[in-house]
């Protein structure tokens, strides 16, 4: 058989599959079989832990949340990243019967990128697949990109638990800011932090 032979063969095997099927939805099956599989792993696998951002007022409402949340939770650890003080996050839990042991209070981030890649390691190195993931209403869009991005990269997911307030969500830009700069940390292991140094 020719080459012009095969091509031809080809070419009408290629017709005869795919005929009537737009390109795009052929370039698009990959990135919608994903996301399918995403959504049904969601669905199967229980968050192993909780993950709060920090950020918190002076009222603590995400750590007096979380330790609400907790207790209907009771077996799993929770990591706050960047949150309030010691001794006061301490006492809203303790207040709450939330055994302390239970409780990883994480102050390396210093903004929402840096909330999950100063833990995303240790998470992976615990084997856990899947989180809560707390935080305020209006800041749950960007940390919700970041979380898919930088959880992602390690093949954890998250179940949004947004805490209610009466402030309006924050302007898209950031979500595209720290989106990008999720995925610089990704390919440079560089956040763009405050005061970070180049490695």
């Amino acid at each position: 058989m020719t080459s012009a032979e095969t091509t031809r063969r080809y070419r009408t095997l290629n017709k005869l599959v795919f005929k009537g099927v737009p390109r795009f939805t052929i370039l698009a099956l990959p990135l919608m079989l994903l996301l399918g599989y995403r959504e049904v792993q969601n669905t199967f696998i229980q968050p192993e832990a909780i993950l709060v951002l920090g950020g918190s007022t002076k009222s603590l409402e995400r750590e007096k949340f979380t330790a609400q949340f907790a207790k209907k939770h009771p077996s799993i650890p929770i990591w706050i990243s960047g949150g309030s003080p010691k001794a006061p996050t301490k006492k809203v839990f303790s207040k709450q019967g939330v055994d302390l042991r239970r409780l990883h209070l994480d102050y390396d981030a210093v903004d929402t990128v840096t909330n999950f890649t100063t833990l995303v390691d240790e998470l992976e190195a615990r084997k856990i697949r899947k989180v809560y993931l707390v935080t305020s209403d209006y800041h749950m869009r960007r940390a919700s990109v970041v979380g898919e991005i930088v959880l992602g990269s390690r093949g954890i997911g998250f179940k949004a638990v947004s805490i209610p307030s009466d402030v309006p969500p924050e302007p898209i830009q950031k979500s595209v800011r720290d989106g990008v700069r999720s995925i610089l940390w990704l390919t440079t292991g560089y956040t763009g932090a405050k005061g970070e140094q180049l490695k």
